[in-house]
Protein backbone atom coordinates (compact mmCIF):
# COMPACT_ATOMS: atom_id res chain seq x y z
CA UNK A 1 0.00 0.00 0.00
CA UNK A 2 2.78 2.58 1.03
CA UNK A 3 5.98 2.88 -0.66
CA UNK A 4 9.44 1.99 0.54
CA UNK A 5 10.36 6.17 1.25
CA UNK A 6 7.09 6.55 3.30
CA UNK A 7 7.51 3.91 5.48
CA UNK A 8 10.98 4.80 5.94
CA UNK A 9 9.91 8.36 6.67
CA UNK A 10 6.99 7.30 8.63
CA UNK A 11 8.84 5.05 10.96
CA UNK A 12 12.23 7.15 11.44
CA UNK A 13 10.65 10.80 10.59
CA UNK A 14 13.57 13.17 10.37
CA UNK A 15 14.02 16.94 12.03
CA UNK A 16 11.06 16.54 14.50
CA UNK A 17 10.60 19.16 17.28
CA UNK A 18 10.50 22.51 17.04
CA UNK A 19 12.90 25.70 17.14
CA UNK A 20 12.75 28.02 19.95
CA UNK A 21 12.91 31.51 18.80
CA UNK A 22 13.29 30.50 15.24
CA UNK A 23 13.45 32.99 12.69
CA UNK A 24 10.29 31.29 10.88
CA UNK A 25 6.98 29.30 11.65
CA UNK A 26 4.31 28.28 9.60
CA UNK A 27 1.30 25.86 9.90
CA UNK A 28 -1.50 24.05 7.40
CA UNK A 29 -4.22 21.52 7.58
CA UNK A 30 -4.77 18.70 5.65
CA UNK A 31 -7.50 19.19 2.92
CA UNK A 32 -10.93 18.38 2.53
CA UNK A 33 -9.99 14.23 2.51
CA UNK A 34 -7.65 14.84 5.28
CA UNK A 35 -9.07 17.63 7.85
CA UNK A 36 -7.32 15.88 10.77
CA UNK A 37 -3.61 16.49 9.47
CA UNK A 38 -1.96 18.96 11.18
CA UNK A 39 1.63 20.43 10.30
CA UNK A 40 3.70 22.69 12.27
CA UNK A 41 7.19 23.79 10.54
CA UNK A 42 9.98 25.75 12.49
CA UNK A 43 13.04 27.48 10.28
CA UNK A 44 16.37 29.39 11.18
CA UNK A 45 17.75 31.59 8.73
CA UNK A 46 21.14 32.95 8.04
CA UNK A 47 22.22 34.54 4.96
CA UNK A 48 18.94 33.89 2.89
CA UNK A 49 19.81 30.09 3.66
CA UNK A 50 17.58 27.96 5.64
CA UNK A 51 20.52 26.37 8.25
CA UNK A 52 17.96 24.39 10.18
CA UNK A 53 13.94 23.43 9.89
CA UNK A 54 12.26 21.12 12.58
CA UNK A 55 8.52 20.26 11.73
CA UNK A 56 5.86 18.63 14.58
CA UNK A 57 3.12 16.26 12.66
CA UNK A 58 -0.13 15.11 13.51
CA UNK A 59 -1.94 12.74 11.02
CA UNK A 60 -1.88 9.70 9.05
CA UNK A 61 1.59 8.23 7.67
CA UNK A 62 1.90 10.11 4.59
CA UNK A 63 1.47 13.29 6.52
CA UNK A 64 4.26 12.33 8.43
CA UNK A 65 6.03 11.56 5.74
CA UNK A 66 5.39 14.37 3.62
CA UNK A 67 6.46 16.32 6.45
CA UNK A 68 9.82 14.26 7.40
CA UNK A 69 10.73 14.44 3.64
CA UNK A 70 10.09 18.55 3.31
CA UNK A 71 12.16 19.04 5.99
CA UNK A 72 14.78 17.50 4.31
CA UNK A 73 14.35 19.01 1.35
CA UNK A 74 14.55 22.78 2.95
CA UNK A 75 17.50 22.11 4.76
CA UNK A 76 20.31 23.91 3.35
CA UNK A 77 18.40 25.33 0.59
CA UNK A 78 18.17 29.25 -0.20
CA UNK A 79 14.77 30.76 0.89
CA UNK A 80 13.97 31.33 -3.21
CA UNK A 81 14.90 27.39 -3.65
CA UNK A 82 12.70 26.27 -0.59
CA UNK A 83 9.67 27.92 -1.54
CA UNK A 84 9.50 26.11 -5.03
CA UNK A 85 9.29 22.81 -3.03
CA UNK A 86 5.47 21.52 -3.84
CA UNK A 87 3.35 18.96 -3.16
CA UNK A 88 4.37 17.11 -6.52
CA UNK A 89 7.89 16.99 -5.96
CA UNK A 90 7.02 15.56 -2.37
CA UNK A 91 4.93 13.32 -3.52
CA UNK A 92 7.95 12.31 -5.91
CA UNK A 93 10.35 11.90 -3.21
CA UNK A 94 7.92 9.28 -1.22
CA UNK A 95 7.69 7.54 -4.27
CA UNK A 96 3.71 8.20 -5.13
CA UNK A 97 1.57 8.55 -2.49
CA UNK A 98 -2.49 6.76 -2.78
CA UNK A 99 -4.32 9.35 -3.96
CA UNK A 100 -6.88 8.94 -1.06
CA UNK A 101 -4.16 10.55 0.92
CA UNK A 102 -2.82 13.26 -1.67
CA UNK A 103 -4.48 15.75 1.06
CA UNK A 104 -2.13 15.19 3.59
CA UNK A 105 0.83 16.73 1.35
CA UNK A 106 0.78 19.84 2.95
CA UNK A 107 3.92 20.46 4.75
CA UNK A 108 5.25 22.49 1.69
CA UNK A 109 2.53 25.15 2.19
CA UNK A 110 3.56 25.28 6.27
CA UNK A 111 6.85 25.85 4.71
CA UNK A 112 6.34 28.64 2.46
CA UNK A 113 3.95 30.19 5.49
CA UNK A 114 7.07 30.31 7.98
CA UNK A 115 9.20 31.62 5.16
CA UNK A 116 6.79 34.38 4.48
CA UNK A 117 6.23 34.93 8.26
CA UNK A 118 10.19 35.50 8.15
CA UNK A 119 10.47 37.74 5.03
CA UNK A 120 7.51 39.75 7.23
CA UNK A 121 9.61 40.54 10.33
CA UNK A 122 11.74 42.28 7.68
CA UNK A 123 15.03 40.44 8.34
Amino acid sequence: MYSKEILQHFRHPQNVGMIEHADGFGKASGGERCPEDLVYIWIRVVNDRIVEVKQKTRGCPVAIAASSVTSVMAQGKTLAEAQQITPEMVIQALGGVPESKVDSIVASQALREAIAHYQAKGR
